[in-house]
């Protein structure tokens, strides 16, 4: 089982990976403000963060995760999962690029995202349409179970995400559902329906959070 894992992560890596880092890394960047302090929560390797970078290289920019991996492309600190080690508001944007699916709580990281950084850009998934789980369980262990990444399979539908921003404080800055993430005729299978990325601000008051 883990030599079929490696070898259909490095199919993955070689097919999809570049094509979709660069992708979501031009979107991700036409959100952000320039010379801004951005944290990347669920960081993995750091090749978004440098893709992000590049597009954008006024950007300052590190990461947290709670697997380091041991060469990373920028600095990456270990996090429990549900504690930054960050002071409130240390952030002008974080961002969470397919992360809060791989939480138990969505609800509980979020908060921790809102209290250290102002806005907070998310890429993720909707759990909408014909076998849209089956489809995202399969990209999801396609793309991480070769890096020992935990997978509960956590998707969330439009109506959960609407939810879970209302009742968490935040506000929806945009919505942006039109990227092409996969070539064709993958992204009618695996990409059209199922990704978004929201740019959100605001969250508990500090007595709410403090309180949680």
């Amino acid at each position: 089982m883990a030599q079929a894992e490696r070898a259909v992560g490095a199919l993955h890596n070689r097919v999809i990976f570049s094509r979709r880092v660069q992708v979501l890394a031009d979107a991700i960047a036409s959100k952000l403000a320039a010379d801004a302090t951005v944290l990347d929560v669920g960081a993995g390797s750091g090749d978004m963060a440098v893709a992000i970078l590049a597009s954008k290289p006024s950007l300052r920019i590190e990461g947290v995760d709670v697997l380091v991996r041991p060469d990373t492309a920028i600095p990456v600190r270990e996090f429990d999962g549900a504690h930054l080690p960050h002071a409130d508001g240390s952030f002008d944007y974080a961002i969470l690029v397919d992360v809060l699916h791989h939480t138990d709580d969505p609800a509980a990281l979020l908060a921790e995202v809102g209290r250290v950084a102002r806005r907070i850009v998310i890429k993720d998934h909707y759990r909408n349409g014909l076998l849209a789980e089956t489809r995202l369980r399969f990209m999801d262990w396609v793309g991480n179970a070769a890096h020992g990444v935990r997978l509960p399979y956590n998707y969330l539908s439009r109506a959960d995400w609407s939810r879970l921003w209302s009742s968490g404080g935040f506000r929806v800055i945009n919505v942006d559902e039109e990227f092409q993430l996969y070539p064709a005729p993958l992204d009618l299978i695996f990409g059209r329906g199922l990704h978004f990325i929201a740019t959100i601000e605001g969250g508990p008051s500090p007595v709410d959070a403090g309180s949680a």
